[in-house]
């Protein structure tokens, strides 16, 4: 099954509502102020955020203006083509090897589960994948991705429960460089504002990895859940104080009317979604493609 109908099914809910909205919409009459207005309204009760939806709403009434659209179909078809332009503003994120991957996120998002996948698609693409365990806070967190690795017969690097997780990226790194590994993908602990000790480890992790392997190709990615909406953002913003982020892994889309965040995601951080999981199998997940997110929200 190809990315177009993995996101068609993922994107469900979220085109059902929005589609619905939109047909309403655009089946009533002329392309006025008002149209424009109700337009904004359905594009901020989809997730897409007030800020982010004024933006798509004026770059749709300059392309009408200029293109004269008049007719709502064609106004629908513009919608898609402004939506687009946007997601490609953002420069897309293209792994090149050795790669270190660290993936970062509060508790909950499905993390682990992200990494695990993440090796099984690698591993699928013929790539050598080591994991380092770095999570050492959280009880059995080195336990559930040793099944991970087991499942997609992996390498791991892993330490004791509470021992220092910028020492175990250091092993695991050793044995990257040692074994010339294509991809290693760095567990952390799950982690919230609040946990300013789980967040200085970041940093400490950050600097091992830029000490010990300056050649290899750095990508630092956030795990969001798309249920969360809006408040997914908050995440990004903190957890870009402490490390640079690169980009975005956008999980539990299957399970969420709330795709439309993924526009705020690009307008207001200019990050761009890296993978998407699109179900709750071995093999959902995708790197992530703009055109074809846009061509399946409605």
């Amino acid at each position: 099954m190809g990315f177009f109908k993995k996101i068609g099914d993922a994107l469900k809910r979220t085109k059902e509502a929005f589609s619905r909205k939109l047909d309403s919409l655009f089946s009533g009459g002329e392309i006025n102020d008002d149209f424009y207005e109700e337009l904004t309204d359905i594009l901020v009760s989809s997730d897409v955020g007030f800020t982010t939806s004024e933006e798509i709403v004026d770059r749709l009434r300059i392309y009408a203006r200029k293109n004269k659209i008049r007719k709502a179909e064609e106004v629908k078809k513009a919608l898609k083509t402004i939506l687009a332009e946007m997601m490609e503003e953002v420069e897309p994120v293209k792994i090149e090897y050795p790669a270190i991957i660290t993936v970062v996120g509060v508790n909950g998002v499905g993390k682990t589960t992200t990494i695990g996948k993440l090796a099984g698609y690698f591993k699928d693409n013929k790539k050598d994948v080591t994991l380092v365990a770095g999570d050492t806070f959280r009880a059995a967190a080195s336990d559930q991705l040793t099944e991970w690795a087991n499942r997609n017969k992996v390498r791991i690097v892993k330490h004791s429960e509470g021992a220092d997780a910028a020492a175990v990226v250091f092993d695991g790194i050793q044995s990257a460089k040692a074994k010339k590994t294509d991809v290693l993908i760095i567990d952390t602990a799950g982690r919230l504002q609040t946990k300013t000790n789980l967040m200085e480890e970041l940093k400490k992790i950050d600097k091992v990895i830029t000490r010990e392997y300056p050649e290899a190709n750095r990508y630092n990615l956030i795990v969001l859940d798309a249920t969360t909406g809006q408040n997914a953002l908050s995440q990004i913003e903190h957890f870009n104080e402490y490390i640079k982020l690169d980009g975005i892994v956008l999980t539990k889309l299957d399970g969420t009317a709330k795709g439309g965040v993924v526009f705020s995601i690009a307008q207001d951080y200019n990050l761009p979604v890296v993978f998407v999981g699109t179900g709750e199998a071995l093999g959902d997940i995708e790197p992530f493609d703009a055109k074809e997110f846009v061509d399946n929200l409605y």
